[in-house]
């Protein structure tokens, strides 16, 4: 069977739309592929979060905990302090706005009191090359020039005051010292973006589109910006960045204010690089080799001729490769090319169900729904009584809020463990309190990543109770169970993903440039609404 043919069967469909006249044409078997796609390179991608807070400053959450709840789910963190606000004067205009410069002002009294020295000394206690590593990253505000964060690769940082970003970009010129744009797409002069700011190059190499606050790819589309500093602005976009002619890449962090980096769904940056070392992951971001995802660790290969993302080529025809392995249901995969969509692929509308004696499938367990605001444990085990486990995938939650929580003295991370993973069977202790809002998750969950049977059972021991699904049954579609009858905590067998749903090969071709220097890049949407973005490659013309 061809390869158009096979995926017709796996319930893909290819669209391959107009662009300037041209239609992308798609291979149709294996052997077109490998002629046109380049070498490996030898690339892993490893994903961190590299702007979160705790209470070290204002936020919440012991960092200790913090750096445990990194290190159970991330390659590599900068756990960051709110560190100043250069013009946080302006803020004297408005008296309305007068407890923002004493709340602001005591936090950053703090983090020279004796904060940064500790938070230094915890930094490089958690580093270890090699297997998780940490980095020293501290934020400033300002209202005209909008939120930065400055991430040094020297794990001895000290802390560098200014008096405005562009004062602390002179500062760290000819350091290794990335100043990295937040929450951009608030509005000019309110702490959103200034892109007449922007420098392209070494210092700048990418920019943070998707956090807590909200997704900046545009103006329009998903995660709208829902806190109160306000609704989302074009002209802080990135969408707009790029159609001035900007380059960087692209980053997700979680901009978490209760200590938990990396908090699920929250954002996170993926790095290409030949290992998890300092140089290699700090070398991937200035090089752009990076992608923004919101929660998943979707692995994505993506290139143009012999580039990947972030790179810069030169020639009129563009032989577009691409690459995806997601974590759940792929639902489209989108090729933009100078911010409008020419190619789209949807994925399945229903995971077509494999053959075979043994397959291969994700399976994502999922804790939580408790009514209650106190926090109930579950202690317990996930096994298979045949076949095995090929990987265990945590999707670990912090609590769910962003701004200071008036009242309250006192936070405590519970940070979520998976304590063992064997060949059949994988330990958990997790912690789940109830949902916010009727829209908002604090579900605990791990993606299970199993080769069996389909008469293989996945069986589910927490907190006295046995509760046990057959992959067939899982296969097709969720089963779900209360622990202690309804309004009770609840546990949810999700719908088994079969590899043909997750995992997508393809090559196409473009051979009209548009502009001098055209750009392309990719989103990747699941069903479960988690996505990913890789950071842009630039084709200028011959």
């Amino acid at each position: 069977m061809d390869r158009r043919k096979f995926l017709e069967a796996s319930g893909w469909s290819l669209l391959g739309l107009a662009a300037s006249g041209n239609l992308l044409e798609s291979c149709t078997n294996d052997k077109e592929v490998k002629k046109v796609v380049p070498s490996s390179t030898g690339l892993k991608l490893y994903w961190g979060d590299l702007h979160n807070h705790c209470n070290i400053t204002y936020g919440h959450g012991d960092m200790r905990d913090a750096f445990e709840a990194a290190k159970g789910q991330l390659d590599f963190v900068s756990v960051t302090p709110h560190a100043m606000w250069p013009d946080i004067n302006l803020l004297n205009k408005e008296p309305r706005l007068k407890w923002v410069i004493g709340y602001h002002t005591d936090a950053f009294g703090r983090l020279r009191r004796g904060g940064y020295d500790k938070y230094l000394q915890m930094t490089k206690e958690y580093n270890k090359e090699g297997e998780f590593l940490t980095f020293i990253g501290y934020e400033a505000h300002s209202m005209i020039s909008g939120d930065h964060v400055a991430l040094h690769k020297d794990i001895n940082a000290p802390l560098v005051n200014c008096t405005s970003i562009q004062n602390w970009k002179d500062k760290f010129k000819g350091q290794d010292v990335f100043v990295t744009p937040h929450h951009m797409g608030y509005q000019k002069g309110y702490r959103g973006y200034d892109w007449d700011q922007f420098t392209e190059g070494d210092q700048t190499p990418f920019v943070e589109m998707y956090s807590r606050h909200g997704l900046a790819e545009s103006d329009m589309g998903d995660y709208p910006y829902l806190h109160d500093m306000g609704p989302r602005h074009w002209e802080g976009t990135i969408q707009y960045g790029l159609e001035q002619g900007h380059k960087f890449g692209f980053i997700g962090s979680t901009d978490q204010h209760s200590g938990y980096p990396g908090s699920y769904g929250d954002g996170r940056v993926g790095v290409l690089s030949p290992s998890l070392s300092r140089d290699g992951i700090w070398e991937g971001l200035r090089s752009r080799h990076s992608c923004c995802a919101t929660g998943d660790k979707i692995k994505v290969d993506f290139r143009v001729n012999d580039a990947m993302m972030g790179d810069v080529i030169r020639g009129n025809k563009r032989r577009i490769y691409l690459n995806v392995e997601g974590e759940s249901c792929i639902d489209y995969i989108d090729l933009i090319k100078n911010g409008k969509l020419i190619a789209r692929i949807n994925g399945p509308h229903i995971p077509v169900m494999p053959q075979g004696e043994t397959v291969r499938c994700k399976v994502k367990l999922e804790f939580g729904w408790n009514r209650e605001q106190t926090y109930i444990p579950w202690e317990g085990a996930i096994s298979v009584d045949k076949g095995r486990i090929l990987n265990v995938t945590p999707c670990f939650r912090g609590a769910a809020f962003t701004s200071p929580q008036e009242g309250e003295t006192e936070f405590h991370t519970h940070v979520q463990k998976i304590l063992s993973v064997g060949e059949t069977s994988t330990e958990l202790k997790l912690y789940t309190s109830m949902n916010p809002n009727t829209t908002t998750s604090a579900t605990q969950a791990v993606i299970l990543e199993v080769e069996m049977p389909l008469d293989g059972n996945i069986i589910a021991e927490f907190n006295g109770k046995k509760l046990s699904h057959s992959l067939a049954e899982l296969l097709q579609g969720s089963r779900t169970h209360f622990m202690r009858g309804w309004l009770s905590e609840a546990l949810l067998f999700n719908r088994a993903m079969p590899q043909s749903c997750y995992c997508f090969e393809h090559y196409m071709e473009d051979d009209e440039p548009e502009r001098d220097t055209d750009y392309y890049y990719v989103r990747v949407r699941q069903k479960d609404q988690q996505w990913l973005w890789t950071s842009p490659i630039w084709a200028e013309r011959i």
